[in-house]
């Protein structure tokens, strides 16, 4: 009886769960495919790092370097905290 009750749940609630394409217009889900491909990517190029997101932890690769704002453009540098957090901090 209780499994009976259970998978009727189951099935109840997945019937009411609505898809998220189906509950947006088609135009707001092209712009949001069209904003995620012209986002900017965490990348390295030489000696220095792009799309750098600020006080963000730093990879191993770029300790001691520098990075730049993906949105200021302004300059950072993979710093080691006291507490031994290696971060990106403004220069």
């Amino acid at each position: 009886m209780l499994r009976r009750l259970l998978v009727s749940a189951a099935l109840v609630g997945s019937a009411l769960v609505v898809p998220v394409a189906a509950a947006l217009p088609a135009s707001a889900v092209q712009v949001h495919v069209n904003a995620t491909a012209a986002a900017c990517t965490y990348q390295r190029s030489g000696n220095h790092w792009n799309c750098v997101t600020p006080g963000a932890y730093c990879p191993k690769a770029a300790h001691s370097r520098y990075g730049f704002a993906k949105v200021t453009n302004r300059k950072y540098q993979c710093s080691q905290y006291s507490n031994g957090q290696w971060r990106w901090k403004r220069v």
